[in-house]
């Protein structure tokens, strides 16, 4: 197997090779770093590559390789950290310049959950200033350019993740979704990225600031990868303040094709927003083809009009930028705009926004109840180009936004799992694809029909031309 092949290979198919002793962990782990070195000041992809400290790990696990012993799923497959997170002695500077000196003091407990998953970690990629963008363009950083079109975004806030794992950058990749920030890169870049269900994933051990719209999540090149990185970082910690039982049977052994014809619904309008651009919408179409010619029920439905979604969203949204500390002479104009607008924003108004929401949840979970999954546009039409919105006013760009990533915020607010899988390309050459939603804890349903969708139109074989150049 060449270098970019092995590049290429799916977590779990590495973890295998290296229990076989096929391969190491440190020739995997000098493999990623290099490909680091040549490609990242491309695409932006890492603002923190742990060099030494990934070398030292995979050679302690190479060195523990000849030993006896159980390993865990896996040992010695490199991984990257979105920099939201904290790892331990490791800047964490949340896409803001004036923190890159920041040193994180422990690990977040997802970060814990992936080195006793026996994960290498290589370093932290960027993300859009403090995740609230769906582009990843934080001042005083490269942008993070889609691997695909490096005039292109690979979206945000998840969007280095994204652009690493696309381009080879690692095997597998973590990020988080408030809004979409998990979907949208994976949407942009040709992946699979789950959005998990409320409570399934701890914030442990620090709070959750959004109330309940946002969670961690995985990043994968398959619905496999993506399935097992689920069942590593599920699991309840103790003062949580939303949780879910552990799956049983796993994720992993859910990704399948079901057993029995599922009833599925689809939507492309989302009132008041409109129409899905054509591309987007024949996706969606296409989809629904693909499942009913795979013996599922189909038949269209209409989603509710979510007008009373936007504002309250907003509302919540910007009051963490004005809650978590940052002084607002360091943040970027977008988010400077929405500290000052939260700064008028009473304790009244902000419960007023939560109920709010949670009222609105209830009519999309209705609608969504009769259904084993929904299929929907992940954003209204595609990627955008890096820099595109940049000379716009700051609500010019808020407008925008929320007219482009519309479909995903309504599940953060109903808490239930969401699932972006690549479908295929659009006209410009860039990944398009379709998200999958489904009832309240049912990821597994998700993991199922996207197995059965990757099963019948494989997609890991496609590899960006940057990715896989030899200079």
């Amino acid at each position: 197997m060449n270098s970019v092949d092995l590049a290429f290979t799916p977590a779990l198919e590495q973890a295998r090779l290296i229990r076989e002793k096929v391969i190491s962990p440190l020739d995997l782990t000098e493999l990623y770093l290099d490909r680091i070195e040549r490609l990242n000041p491309k695409l932006g992809a890492y603002v923190t590559v742990m060099v030494e400290e990934a070398l030292e790990e995979a050679q302690r696990q190479t060195e523990q390789l000849g030993r006896e012993g159980s390993l865990p799923p896996f040992f010695g497959v490199p991984i990257a950290v979105k920099d939201l997170n904290s790892v331990a002695g490791v800047p964490c500077a949340y896409g803001i310049k004036a923190a890159c000196d920041r040193i994180a003091e422990q690990d977040d407990y997802i970060v814990t959950k992936l080195r006793q998953a026996g994960f290498i970690i290589l370093g932290k990629t960027a993300t859009s200033q403090m995740g609230s963008l769906p582009y990843t363009e934080p001042p005083g950083f490269p942008p993070a350019r889609n691997p695909w079109n490096l005039d292109y975004t690979p979206g945000g806030s998840s969007g280095g993740s994204a652009a690493a794992l696309a381009a080879g950058l690692c095997a597998i990749a973590q990020g988080s979704d408030g809004g979409g920030s998990i979907r949208g890169p994976a949407f942009c870049c040709g992946l699979v990225g789950m959005k998990a269900a409320r409570g399934r994933i701890s914030f442990s051990p620090v709070g959750e600031r959004l109330n309940g719209l946002a969670i961690n999540g995985p990043l994968g090149r398959t619905v496999a990868d993506t399935a097992a990185l689920l069942d590593v970082l599920s699991g309840y910690v103790t003062g949580d303040p939303y949780w879910l039982p552990d799956p049983d049977p796993s994720f992993l052994s859910a990704a399948y094709p079901p057993t029995k014809p599922l009833r599925i619904g689809f939507a492309t309008k989302l009132p008041p927003i409109g129409e899905a651009d054509p591309i987007c919408r024949q996706t969606v179409y296409d989809t629904v083809q693909l499942l009913e010619d795979l013996g599922h029920y189909a038949e269209e439905i209409e989603m509710p009009d979510l007008a009373d979604l936007i504002e309250p969203f907003v509302v919540v949204w910007q009051c963490v930028l004005a809650e978590v500390g940052v002084p607002w002479i360091v943040m970027e104009k977008m988010n400077r705009w929405l500290f000052w607008r939260a700064c008028r924003v009473r304790s009244g108004q902000y419960l007023r926004a939560v109920a709010k929401l949670q009222q609105v949840s209830r009519r999309i979970v209705a609608t969504c109840q009769p259904y084993d999954a929904v299929v929907l546009p992940v954003y209204m039409h595609p990627t955008i180009r890096v820099g595109e919105w940049s000379k716009l006013r700051p609500n010019q760009i808020l407008e925008k936004v929320i007219n482009w990533i519309a479909p995903c915020p309504p599940f953060n607010a109903s808490g239930q799992p969401a699932l972006a899988i690549p479908t295929g390309f659009g006209p410009n050459g860039l990944p398009i694809g379709v998200q999958l939603v489904g009832r309240p804890a049912d990821e597994t349903t998700l993991f199922s029909l996207a197995a059965q969708i990757e099963q019948a139109r494989p997609w890991v074989q496609h590899r960006p031309a940057v990715a896989i150049a030899q200079n």
